[in-house]
């Protein structure tokens, strides 16, 4: 593993742990072994740090989807986005850090200030909505609905997700749970447009 690499390792768990302005330079170069001047070396500022881990969470998400979906068929669309909501918690609990670092409020106040920032994190969640979308739209064909309706319905059951994931990522509630009531939750959601 390259220098570089070990650096947005470490810095990826500092930042899910400790926060943006919790994470200090001298701890991520202590825990590196790697020396201050060579982690500015390849990035210029932590916030340059910070932005590179929200380019590999993208498309960490992107690639794991993709690999997911690539294999699986699917009897009816209902089973998709069964098997999208699955796949979102699993993923959460694999790479648990990503998902923490997505849901603490230092990167959104980051956000309102850089805008490379706000980007990646819009393209992040513009992706997981892309996902969950794409099995509405599927059971939502029948009546048709305006492809407005579709990503708005989508977006609603995303939140509802990802809001029990920030119960387990916060240690209030396990998310696994709840998924039968989730997935209840979803049918009705979706059976009445």
């Amino acid at each position: 593993m390259t220098k570089k690499e070990i650096i947005i390792q470490e810095a990826t768990r500092l930042f899910a742990s400790k926060g943006f302005k919790g994470t200090s330079m001298a701890e991520l170069s202590k825990l590196t072994t790697v020396a201050e001047g060579t982690i500015f070396y390849h990035f210029k500022t932590k916030e340059d740090i910070f932005l590179t881990i929200l380019e590999r969470v993208k498309n960490g998400i992107i690639e794991e989807f993709d690999a997911y979906i690539q294999h699986k068929s699917f009897d009816d669309p209902m089973e998709m986005l069964e098997d999208v909501i699955s796949f979102y918690l699993y993923l959460v609990g694999k790479n648990e850090d990503w998902f923490r670092i997505l849901n603490h409020p230092f990167s959104y106040d980051l956000a309102l200030n850089n805008s490379v920032c706000r980007d990646q994190l819009e393209a992040i969640y513009n992706c997981l909505v892309d996902i969950f979308e794409n099995a509405v739209s599927l059971i939502l064909n029948d009546p048709p609905l305006e492809s407005i309706q579709k990503r708005k319905t989508a977006l609603i059951i995303f939140s509802m997700v990802n809001g029990i994931i920030w119960f387990k990522l916060h240690h209030l509630y396990d998310a696994g749970a709840l998924f039968q009531e989730l997935l209840a939750c979803c049918r009705k959601i979706l059976q009445n447009p």
